[in-house]
């Protein structure tokens, strides 16, 4: 049994939910029948086609090792199926500076339409940001299909991804010429090679999670009883460099035209350990025959792909958008965790309508770009200390380096109490890499 499962719900929304007849409660992870039941309601919430006896029984195992909460109405017609439903798990999250920090993922947040309006998002979103304070996380995350939901609770957007549209025939390769080979392997070579070459990239994407194992057999189309069961024809190639070592591997698909050429090409995914095996895999993309354009979702808002090409517009951002959300609980915690670029004192005074994360707190950079950060309790900071005012859900938005304390002062949102605060607090927080998220959660 995992922590996060064992934790008993939590009182307060209990009680709160309780006064208007309904229940909260963690789901037994044996419950089997009771876990179907969950994601009907889970799949309903998301205006999703009706899951099949054999997708259920997948998706069991997928969330049976999680904290499957719900909340039930018993005088519905209805009355073992939830009106509302969460998911949550303990996540590592890669920050600045490459450090893997312990975090609480956040998911299938759903309210039946019978049911909204009732306090009973609120009751069970605060229930699990309560449930990742007692096991001692600094953070909660999500990922979101409405963006304006999670503020209310101090979530900030943090990462965003891009789509882009690679016109091949105007691409004309002008990258690097890579010094190992791509060789086609089978997408189940990937569900063993793959993880390790994933992991290796973690240093350089800061918003990225884990990748647990049904999310590898998933994305490889190795579920046959899975509703997009059509990616078991899935094309796998890996980048193996110079010495002959995996560095890098990409999953596409090609859908022909009318039955016909020239096809467009989806990038599933593309994972690179060095520069070499992301050139190589791009050009391998590019210069692929009968294709004449190349669609690539939930990509960095930062692809150096666009500077390898003859032509810099052959390679369109069609979409970006906001994807990671963070939710700060423990300042000093967080603030410790990741690195950061200029030496100083920064004193972040941070309001929260919700009280986690209420305070003023002194964080010290040392010249290594390693930082400590502990509750001012007097009026007394260093001199020459850079200090703002912003909420919770600001601090998380700039947390992973990818969002501009500029333009949050500009839009009103961050208050310099010293002069140029935000610019030098922009300068301390800078990732070299973009915040990114290559998955769903």
């Amino acid at each position: 049994m995992n922590a996060y499962t064992s934790v008993p719900i939590d009182p307060d929304s209990a009680a709160t939910l309780q006064e208007q007849g309904l229940r909260l409660a963690v789901l037994d992870a044996a419950d089997e029948a009771g876990l179907k039941r969950w994601l009907l309601a889970d799949a309903r919430g998301f205006h999703e086609i009706t899951p099949s006896e054999s997708t259920l029984e997948v998706q069991v195992e997928d969330i049976a090792t999680d904290r499957v909460t719900g909340v039930w109405d018993a005088s519905q017609a209805d009355p073992d199926t939830p009106v509302a439903t969460v998911r949550s798990w303990q996540m590592d999250l890669t920050v600045p500076g490459g450090a893997a920090v312990g975090t609480y993922a956040i998911s299938s947040v759903t309210v039946s339409p019978t049911h909204r309006r009732q306090g009973i998002a609120r009751a069970m979103l605060t229930a699990e940001l309560r449930t990742a304070v007692r096991l001692g996380l600094p953070m909660a995350m999500l990922t979101v299909s409405e963006a304006t939901i999670y503020g209310r609770y101090g979530f900030g957007p943090s990462a965003r991804q891009s789509t882009y549209s690679v016109d091949t025939a105007r691409a004309r390769w002008t990258g690097p010429t890579p010094t190992g080979r791509v060789q086609f392997v089978s997408p189940e070579s990937l569900l063993t090679d793959g993880p390790a070459v994933f992991e290796r990239t973690r240093d350089r994407s800061p918003g990225e999670v884990d990748r647990r194992e049904i999310w590898w057999k998933r994305t490889l189309g190795l579920l046959p009883n899975e509703p997009e069961a059509h990616k078991r024809g899935i094309r796998a190639v890996r980048y193996d460099d110079a010495d002959g070592a995996m560095a890098g591997f990409a999953l596409y698909e090609i859908a022909l035209q009318n039955v016909s050429h020239p096809g467009k090409l989806t990038l599933v995914d593309l994972v690179a350990a060095t520069d070499d095996a992301y050139a190589a895999l791009w050009r391998f993309l590019i210069e692929m025959d009968m294709v004449d354009e190349i669609a690539a979702p939930l990509r960095s808002v930062s692809e150096p792909v666009a500077w390898q090409v003859a032509d810099h517009r052959a390679v369109r951002k069609t979409g970006e958008r906001d994807h990671l959300w963070l939710r700060i609980l423990d300042v000093p915690a967080a603030l410790a965790a990741r690195r950061y670029t200029a030496p100083g004192h920064y004193l972040l005074d941070v309001t929260d309508d919700l009280g986690f994360a209420t305070g003023r707190f002194l964080l010290t950079v040392a010249a290594d770009g390693s930082g400590q950060a502990h509750p001012l309790t007097d009026s007394t900071a260093p001199e020459g200390t850079v200090e703002v005012s912003l909420s919770t859900a600001d601090l998380a938005s700039l947390y992973l380096g990818g969002t501009s304390a500029v333009d949050l002062a500009r839009a009103g949102r961050i208050t310099e109490r010293t002069p140029d605060a935000a610019i030098r607090l922009d300068t301390a927080l800078h990732s070299a890499y973009a915040p990114h998220l290559s998955t769903w959660f």
